[in-house]
C-alpha cells in the first residue's frame, strides 16, 4: 500500500468542516481510518482531533503564533502587515496560510509531496529542537513544510502546528469512528481510550486484535492518564440524594498529582499531565518511603502549608511546579505536603474497574506505616456528621468536602456524578480566554479586557459567553499582557484574537440569555478570581454546566 498523502487528510478535514451532524462526520472519519496502515492510523487519530502527539509523549511542538508568523514570512516572503491584513479578512489562521500559499510567486518545481508520515516526522524534528538556536531552526523547518504544502494543506498544517484544528471532531466521534471502522464494541473502545489516553493505540488494537485485544488493554506505568473529575453538588442533602452511601473526604486547597512508580523510578504528573518530578523532590521521597510497591499509579493532591498550618495561595504551588533551578531553595521557602486518595494500578494489575471501597483497601495495604500520607476517608451517611467534617475542612482553610460513591469505578477524564464536591455557595466558572482588547489612556499598552468562552465537547467548539476586565489590578494586567502576548494570532484595531490556551476562574452575579454571544448566554458582572495554570482548555466548564446554572435561577 502506498503512503497516504497529507492532502488526503486535508480533504477529509475540509469535508468535515462543511458538516454539522455527528453521524455524517463519524462516517467520514471511519472510512478514512480504514484506508490507513498502522503507523498512519496512529498518527491520524491524533491529527484529526488537532493533537500532534499523544498526551503521554515527551514531545511538545513548542510553537506559538509568533514562531508560526516568522515561518510564514520566510516561506512566503511576506511582511507581518500583509499577514495581519489577510488574517483580518479571513478571521482564521488556517485560511490565512491557505491564502498566503495561493499568493506565493516562487513555486518550487518537483517538490516531494507531503505524506501523513513525513509531516509527523517533521513535527517530531521540530519538537526535538531545544536550547540555543532552536527557535531559528524551528522556523526553518516550519517554512520548509509550508513550501512543500498546497494551499489546502497549508490551511490545516497551520492549525495543526498550533494544535487548534477545531473541525468538530472530539474524542466521542473518534471513539465511534474506531468502533465503526473495525467492527468492535464501542464500550470497549471507550474503556481503552480512558486507560491508554491514546486513540492511536486504541485504533491499531481495534483493527489488529478486535474486542479481545481491547479487553486486554491495561494501564501502563509512566504513561499518565486523565484524572477522574467531580461535579458540583448544591449541598450535603443534594449530594446524598445522588449518593446515598457515600465516602467523605476533605476537598484540599491544592492541586492534583498523578504518581507513577516503575522499576525503582518515580514520576509525578500535574493535572495537565506535565512531568513535574524534578520540581518536587520531597514528594518523591515521601512516596519512596511510605508506599511499598514494585509498580503503582496513585492519585492525590499536593498542598502548600504556611507557618500556621493553613494552605498557602494556589499560586505558591504553581511556583514550585514551574521551578527548574535552585529547587532546594524553593523547597525550603514553600514546603509541600501530599495527600493520596486513590490507586489506579498495582504491580501489573489495573484497578480502575474495582469499586472505590476495594481500591481504598488496596491503597491502605501498601502503606508502610500510619504516617503514610493517605487522605482521611469517612464512611458516614448522616447529614450532621458530614456537616461537621465539612466545617472542619473549611476551618482548616480548605475548600470543603468530596462526596464519593463507594461502589464507583475510576473513570479517567470523566466528570460524572460518582464524585461530587461541596464548596461554599459562590458559584464560579472556569472559562477559556479566546480574545481581548487593548486598554485606553494609561493602559493603552496593556490588554484591558478578555473575551471568554465555554466548551462544547460534543462538537469540539469554544462558545463565547462574555468579556471581563473587572478584578484585575495594574500589576495583574501587566502580568497577563506578558503571558498573552505570545498567544496572539490576530488583531483588528484594538481587538485581539488569542490561541485558546489559558483558563480563567471567574465569579459573576448571574447568567443571562443573550444573542450577543454564540453560546446563547452572557455573564453579568464577571470578575477574575485567578488564572488556572493547572487546567487545560479541555478542563474548562461546558455549555451544559452553563445551561444548568442558568436554569437554577428558576427552580
Amino acid at each position: 500500500m502506498s503512503e497516504i498523502l497529507f492532502i488526503d487528510f486535508a480533504e477529509v478535514c475540509s469535508k468535515i468542516e462543511e458538516l454539522s451532524g455527528s453521524i455524517a462526520i463519524t462516517e467520514i472519519v471511519s472510512d478514512f481510518f480504514k484506508c490507513l496502515d498502522d503507523d498512519e492510523l496512529s498518527i491520524a487519530s491524533h491529527f484529526i482531533m488537532g493533537k500532534v502527539f499523544p498526551e503521554w509523549s515527551p514531545y511538545e511542538m513548542g510553537v506559538g503564533p509568533g514562531l508560526l508568523y516568522e515561518a510564514a514570512k520566510l516561506a512566503y516572503t511576506v511582511g507581518k502587515n500583509e499577514i495581519n491584513d489577510i488574517l483580518r479578512s479571513t478571521g482564521d489562521i488556517g485560511r490565512t496560510f491557505q491564502e498566503l500559499s495561493k499568493r506565493r510567486t516562487q513555486q518550487t518545481l518537483f517538490v516531494e509531496k507531503l505524506t501523513i508520515k513525513s509531516v509527523n516526522a517533521s513535527f517530531v524534528e521540530i519538537a526535538k529542537r531545544e536550547g540555543k538556536g532552536s527557535q531559528k531552526m524551528k522556523i526553518r523547518l516550519l517554512a520548509d513544510l509550508f513550501l512543500q504544502a498546497t494551499p489546502l494543506e497549508a490551511r490545516y498544517l497551520a492549525r495543526l502546528v498550533l494544535e487548534e484544528l477545531r473541525i468538530g471532531v472530539g474524542e466521542g466521534i473518534v471513539r465511534d469512528a474506531i468502533a465503526r471502522a473495525f467492527e468492535v464494541d464501542v464500550r470497549l473502545v471507550e474503556r481503552a481510550l480512558m486507560i491508554t489516553n491514546d486513540p492511536g493505540v486504541v485504533a491499531t488494537f481495534s483493527r489488529n486484535y478486535g474486542n479481545d485485544g481491547l479487553e486486554s488493554v491495561e494501564l501502563y506505568p509512566m504513561r499518565p492518564v486523565k484524572m477522574m473529575l467531580a461535579q458540583v453538588a448544591e449541598g450535603i442533602e443534594d449530594a446524598l440524594t445522588q449518593i446515598p452511601s457515600p465516602a467523605i473526604e476533605w476537598k484540599f486547597d491544592g492541586t492534583r498529582v498523578q504518581i507513577h512508580k516503575y522499576d525503582g523510578e518515580i514520576k509525578i504528573y500535574s493535572r495537565k499531565l506535565e512531568n513535574v518530578t524534578k520540581s518536587i523532590p520531597e514528594i518523591v521521597a515521601v512516596v519512596k518511603r511510605e508506599f511499598v510497591a514494585d509498580s503503582v499509579i496513585l492519585d492525590g493532591e499536593v498542598i502548600a502549608i504556611d507557618e500556621d498550618g493553613k494552605p498557602r495561595p494556589f499560586q505558591d504551588i504553581l511556583r514550585r511546579f514551574r521551578r527548574k533551578y535552585r529547587v532546594e531553595e524553593m523547597q525550603n521557602l514553600i514546603p509541600l505536603h501530599l495527600h493520596i486518595f486513590d490507586i489506579l494500578y498495582l504491580d501489573g494489575r489495573t484497578l480502575i474497574d474495582l469499586p472505590l471501597s476495594e481500591r481504598r483497601q488496596i491503597l491502605e495495604k501498601i502503606a508502610v506505616s500510619g504516617d503514610a500520607p493517605i487522605a482521611e476517608h469517612y464512611l458516614v451517611e448522616d447529614v450532621s456528621a458530614i456537616e461537621t467534617i465539612y466545617n472542619e475542612a473549611i476551618d482548616a482553610g480548605h475548600e470543603g468536602v468530596m462526596v464519593k460513591n463507594r461502589d464507583s469505578r475510576y473513570t479517567p477524564g470523566k466528570r460524572g456524578k460518582n464524585w461530587l464536591k461541596i464548596k461554599p455557595l459562590m458559584e464560579t466558572l472556569d472559562l477559556v480566554v479566546v480574545g481581548g482588547e487593548w486598554g485606553e489612556g494609561r493602559r493603552a499598552n496593556l490588554i484591558g479586557s478578555y473575551t471568554l468562552a465555554c466548551l462544547d465537547p460534543e462538537r469540539d467548539k469554544l462558545l463565547k459567553i462574555g468579556r471581563v476586565g473587572t478584578g484585575l489590578t495594574d500589576e495583574k494586567l501587566l502580568e497577563f499582557t506578558e503571558i498573552f502576548s505570545d498567544l496572539v494570532i490576530g488583531e483588528d484595531g484594538s481587538e485581539i484574537v488569542f490561541k485558546p490556551a489559558i483558563v480563567f476562574e471567574l465569579a459573576y452575579e448571574e447568567i443571562q440569555k443573550s444573542t450577543k454571544y454564540d453560546s446563547g448566554y452572557a455573564l453579568r458582572f464577571p470578575r477574575v478570581i485567578r488564572l488556572r495554570e493547572d487546567k487545560s482548555v479541555e478542563d474548562a466548564d461546558t455549555i451544559e454546566r452553563v445551561e444548568r446554572l442558568y436554569k437554577k435561577r428558576f427552580e
